[in-house]
């Protein structure tokens, strides 16, 4: 599997087999400032409809469009939308989320979106196992860093890609990845924007991986 950071919390998710998934498209502009996305892609996950996270129109081919909760396969690959919030007043503020559950590879993939609050007991034994955890960790609009220290640790990933924070790339009210990282002991910050994974090649002891964005 390789997992490629296209910015923001777009990931391009390509399996062995070249099944290709790509994780909250975002529209350039209003704060945005990647490159627009130009990627092709076999299935598409919106964890909600803010246009820094949907613009389905972005990814070329005719991808399968998931975006609502459920559990679903598709060419192979096991998926499961976990409903959650985008803050920590049950949506009020900014409405729902979906947490995306990915198997392929034998990996357990876990997106989390614009996720807004420490997760319940309930919550993650919906979510279940995860192997790599893609997790916003810039606060105001999501979890902050402490708080994306409790999720991670009480889902318990071998590895933690941080998305969603302040770079270059965005015009955000939003903190850098360095709050984040700054307890950490296992942190591997790569000059690359992709990485390949495989299931017997994971850690053993969580690690945060940082990739620089494509865009």
């Amino acid at each position: 599997m390789k997992i490629k950071w296209l910015g923001h919390s777009a990931f391009l998710i390509t399996s062995a087999n070249n099944i290709k998934i790509v994780t909250d498209p975002y529209t350039t502009g209003n704060g945005i400032n990647y490159s627009p996305i130009n990627e092709t892609s076999d299935i598409v996950t919106v964890s909600h409809v803010h246009s820094d996270h949907s613009n389905i129109s972005a990814i070329k081919g005719s991808p399968i469009i998931l975006r609502e909760k459920g559990t679903y396969l598709v060419k192979g690959v096991e998926i499961k939308a976990v409903p959650v919030h985008h803050d920590g007043t049950l949506g009020s503020q900014r409405g729902s989320n979906l947490v995306f559950c990915l198997k392929l590879d034998g990996i357990l993939v876990c997106h989390a979106g614009d996720l807004g609050h420490i997760l319940s007991p309930r919550q993650i034994e919906e979510i279940g196992p995860v192997d790599v955890l893609m997790l916003p960790v810039g606060g105001f609009y999501t979890l902050n860093a402490q708080e994306a220290h409790i999720v991670a640790q009480s889902l318990k990933p071998y590895i933690v890609i941080p998305m969603h924070y302040k770079t270059p790339g965005t015009e955000y009210s939003i903190a850098g990845v360095q709050p984040f990282l700054k307890d950490l002991q296992n942190v591997r910050q790569l000059d690359a924007c992709e990485i390949e994974l495989s299931n017997t090649g994971l850690p053993y002891i969580t690690e945060t991986i940082v990739l620089k964005s494509a865009h």
